[in-house]
Formats: structure tokens, sequence, C-alpha cells
């Protein structure tokens, strides 16, 4: 299968807590009217970005059943899963995020906590 700009994510898989983001050409605002205070920014540098991909969430842990050892158990796991969603564009701390090259274009690998502020269109 050939890669195009339609399928080259979806090989991709972001684990865990993790939210795949494409930084945005940074601005002095947000196209909402949203400013930072500038000692919060030059602390931890905050970046925009557009979520490209999510990970399955924070996984639980399996209920102990250990009144009836002989039952088979059922080892699915399961997620909480995350608020981020493709298509949001993230505000998030440069600071937890780390910063790889794929396909010759920049992304950041963010967890969850180093996200400050979703903007989701709800038409999306």
């Amino acid at each position: 299968m050939e890669i195009t700009g339609e399928n080259k994510f979806r090989k991709l898989i972001v684990v865990g807590d993790r939210v795949l983001i494409k930084p945005k050409v940074p601005s002095s605002r947000s196209k909402g009217g949203l400013y930072l205070p500038p000692g919060y920014s030059e602390k931890d540098d905050v970046q925009t970005g557009y979520v490209i991909k999510t990970g399955p969430g924070y996984p639980l842990p399996l209920p102990s059943e250990e009144d009836e050892p002989w039952k088979k158990i059922d080892e699915k796991i399961r997620y909480i899963p995350l608020q981020a969603m493709e298509g949001d564009l993230a505000i998030f701390l440069q600071k937890g995020a780390v910063e790889v090259i794929y396909d010759d274009e920049k992304y950041f690998i963010v967890p969850q906590h180093s996200v400050l502020m979703l903007v989701r269109e709800e038409d999306l």
C-alpha cells in the first residue's frame, strides 16, 4: 500500500495517555482572542497545534476475582478515554512534549497532563 497524505497516520499508534500534535505557526494570540500571561509563557514555552491522533487513554486495573480461581480471566484492557479528539486545537506546554520528525514534518508527542486547553469546532 502506498503512503499518501490521507493515510500516512493510519499505521501510527499513539500509546497510552499521549496525543500527537502538529504545531501551528506561532502567533501572538488565538483566533478567539485568547492571550496567555507573558510571565507564564516565558517560564514554560506554550505551544499550539492541531491534534492528529490520540492514544487510547489511561488503563484501568483489572478487577480481582480471587474468589473463583477456576474462572477464565478475560484480559481485555479497559481505558478511561482522553478529552482530546482528532482535529482539536490544543494549547500545551512544550516542556512535557517530545519533538519528532515524521515524513519530513515536525510533530509533538504530548502527555494529556501537558495539554492546558482544547478548542473544538463542533461542526467538524
